[in-house]
């Protein structure tokens, strides 16, 4: 007999959050009804912690979420990291020099507990545009930063995004996890065996949450282990390919509240 959840878990970009990064009406109550049923809600995302602080109405008594794909544990309310888990000084750098050498052209920016860091070429589109960050080449600033960095991001001017992380996870193999979640050819990377699946189970052990009482969502490639560890998952409708693939359960899109969708017949079958 399967246990009843203890745990939503839930990506946010492309699954939970509206086009734009908002959250519907409904999906807010939905959350707030799982949260009152006793359950926890937390939010795996790929954003960095500093991305979370609109968010914190939504996050349930906790206030935990778990970012930069398992990178970071934060306290959403206080703005607080709690825990990092950095690719550490020597695999940070030699994850630069094997792309750069094998891929040309690519532009690199760097996570760490204090902020972020790009080199020029890496254009700034989506985050960080008015915070104040260093910018020069990656081995300058991962002299200043390596042992602290939790995530790399890598952006291609040429690639297709679906062919720039075959390549890549080619070129660096098990020296660290590369995935993607963005439209473009961006790639996001962490230390090796640092996963969303990873940081939520650790989550989950000491809360005393078996997986099986996991419910977990998502839409990208960085979902997929998260979506495999879950005892119940769900690829919301938009969903890439390779997750609708591999997730046997599918919910309608994020623009028509595929998360909420389920959360309440969840909370109504409680």
């Amino acid at each position: 007999m399967t246990p009843a959840p203890r745990l939503i878990a839930t990506d946010l970009d492309g699954t939970l959050l509206c086009q734009g990064g908002s959250v519907s009406a409904r999906t807010a109550a939905a959350l707030a009804a799982a949260e009152d049923a006793g359950l926890q809600v937390v939010f795996v995302t790929g954003r960095p912690p500093r991305w979370m602080r609109l968010l914190s109405d939504h996050i349930g008594g906790h206030g935990v979420a778990i970012c930069s794909n398992g990178g970071a544990i934060v306290d959403v309310r206080q703005e607080r990291l709690l825990e990092t888990f950095p690719l550490g000084t020597a695999a940070a750098g030699q994850v630069v020099d094997l792309l750069r050498e094998a891929l040309p052209g690519s532009a690199f920016a760097f996570e760490y507990p204090t902020g972020f860091s790009r080199e020029p070429g890496y254009q700034v589109t989506m985050w960080g545009d008015d915070e104040p960050h260093s910018v020069a080449p990656a081995e300058r600033l991962l002299a200043a930063e390596a042992a602290h960095c939790y995530k790399i991001l890598v952006k291609h001017p040429e690639l297709a995004p679906d062919e720039f992380l075959r390549r890549a996870r080619e070129v660096v193999g098990p020296l660290a996890e590369i995935t993607r979640s963005s439209p473009i050819a961006l790639l996001e990377i962490s230390a090796a065996g640092v996963t969303k699946a990873s940081t939520l189970a650790r989550w989950c052990a000491e809360q005393g949450i078996a997986r099986e009482q996991v419910v977990a969502f998502g839409d990208m490639p960085n979902d997929l282990e998260m979506l495999a560890w879950a005892g119940t998952s769900y690829a919301v409708a938009n969903a890439h390919p390779e997750v609708l693939a591999a997730v046997a359960q599918h919910t309608v899109s994020n623009e028509h509240d595929g998360v909420a969708v389920v959360i309440e017949q969840i909370v109504n079958s409680l």
